[in-house]
């Protein structure tokens, strides 16, 4: 048990540092991420049918 505790505390720390790198990468690589109040855009193909 003890040592399923220890790699479940092995496991968070990884993620936690996973995330941390991509927030570090988000933050650093100029690219503007999610802004509040900016709408969601919804990527499809340019030739699919109108439908509205």
């Amino acid at each position: 048990m003890k040592r399923v505790a220890t790699w479940a505390f092995y496991a968070v720390g990884v993620l936690a540092i996973a995330y941390l790198a991509l927030y570090a990468y988000a933050m650093f690589s100029g690219q503007p991420g999610i802004i509040p109040g900016d709408p969601i855009h919804i990527f499809r193909k340019p030739d699919a049918p109108s439908y509205s």
